[in-house]
């Protein structure tokens, strides 16, 4: 699995379906073939950047 934001490897699990990205500094959860792709604010709370997609992981394509 890659990041779905800057399809980097270098990722971490934070909880369960969670991720964090250390390419991108974004954090993703993943549901099945769905991703929702967060930024993290300053206050440490979480910003949708897209609606919830349907991509094929490392490809770039939605």
């Amino acid at each position: 699995m890659r990041c779905p934001h800057c399809n980097s490897r270098d990722y971490g699990k934070i909880g369960a379906n969670q991720f964090y990205c250390w390419g991108c500094f974004m954090e993703f959860s993943v549901t099945g073939e769905e991703f929702r792709v967060f930024e993290v604010a300053e206050d440490g709370s979480l910003v949708a950047l897209d609606a919830a997609e349907s991509m094929e992981y490392g490809t770039g394509t939605a």
